[in-house]
């Protein structure tokens, strides 16, 4: 938990220490330390292959190798405990694709004990609704990834871990997805949302960054410009490496 004099304890959806994996002989994850208090959005940055997904899937449980402690709602990650607590979007839909929206919502409403309105307020979060009836492989990618996103919030998660849930989607979707996470944060979720997009980070109350399996800095998003002397995010990124000692990310092809 957070504490300071005179400052209200908030606890821990997150509490991260030295947490290492590794897999076939490398180091992927190399001793991250860090910590996401519950109704916080914070983003987790970094280039493509520096380990994010692998960090995502060692709070999930679903990762082998992992050391270190890794605590999710004060359970070791992927505790039996936390299946109904936690919710988890990777970056493929994992959705069924020949059943419709509302009756892929439906069985996994059943799953998760859900109450059958819930689906209704889900569908009409991430702007389904009208796309309710429609089969499932016949959307577009975005549009899957949106069914996946409601079907994980359909169980009203403590913690959401989202794996680039805005590629492929157009960039009003994206204001209106980064907004949902934003009132979700207000309400007491705690999300730790992954991208390789730098722009999205203004949306975080709190950037995790990443280069070749490290933790090169946890920063308000103001407080990287403040602290890389620019406002513009990319640039910020590449100045942090820099003064890190690191080489610059190579483009991903």
């Amino acid at each position: 938990m957070l504490e300071s004099p005179g400052v209200q304890i908030v606890p821990l959806a997150i509490s991260a220490h030295d947490v290492r994996v590794s897999r076939g002989g490398n180091e992927v994850l190399r001793g991250l330390s860090f910590e996401l208090p519950r109704g916080r959005l914070m983003g987790l940055l970094g280039p493509s292959g520096c380990g994010k997904t692998t960090l995502m899937r060692a709070l999930v449980g679903v990762q082998r190798r992992v050391s270190g402690e890794l605590l999710v709602l004060g359970e070791a990650a992927g505790s039996p405990a936390l299946r109904r607590r936690v919710a988890y979007v990777t970056q493929a839909p994992s959705v069924y694709g020949d059943l419709s929206v509302r009756e892929n919502l439906a069985y996994f409403a059943a799953i998760a004990g859900a109450e059958p309105a819930r689906i209704a307020t889900v569908l009409d979060s991430v702007e389904l609704t009208a796309l309710a009836g429609r089969v499932v492989h016949g959307l577009s990618g975005g549009q899957r990834t949106r069914v996946s996103l409601a079907s994980a919030l359909l169980g009203d998660p403590e913690l959401l871990v989202l794996d680039e849930p805005t590629v492929g989607l157009d960039p009003l979707l994206r204001r209106q997805l980064w907004s949902l996470f934003g009132r979700l944060a207000t309400a007491g979720t705690a999300l730790l949302v992954s991208s390789h997009v730098m722009d999205e980070a203004r949306h975080c109350d709190e950037l995790l960054l990443m280069r070749d399996g490290l933790l090169i800095a946890r920063e308000t998003p103001a407080g990287l410009a403040q602290r890389s002397g620019t406002e513009d995010l990319d640039e910020a990124f590449l100045r942090l490496i820099a003064s890190a000692g690191q080489d610059p990310p190579q483009a991903s092809a």
